[in-house]
């Protein structure tokens, strides 16, 4: 798999959050380049266990279409004389 990395686009839309962020919650003053160090950080350190719990919830959410997709194909199956 390859190595998770935001986008300079994600990057650019999510540092101004953590900078309001940081300040709010811990009255830290962070810039643009400590946001963007920090995403890095919480991306290579935090992101492979939020896209796989991503992939779980997918995989679960797929899972119980499957299971009424074969009801529904039971369902049309016709009866079979046994004679």
């Amino acid at each position: 798999m390859e190595e998770l990395k935001l986008t300079s686009e994600e990057r650019a839309r999510l540092a101004p959050k953590l900078i309001d962020y940081l300040s709010a919650e811990f009255d830290v003053d962070a810039g643009q380049f400590e946001a963007e160090f920090l995403l890095d950080f919480l991306t290579r350190e935090a992101g492979a266990v939020l896209y796989n719990r991503g992939l779980n919830d997918a995989h679960a959410a797929l899972a119980k279409h499957i299971d009424s997709f074969a009801d529904v194909i039971y369902a049309l199956e016709q009866p079979v004389d046994r004679r």
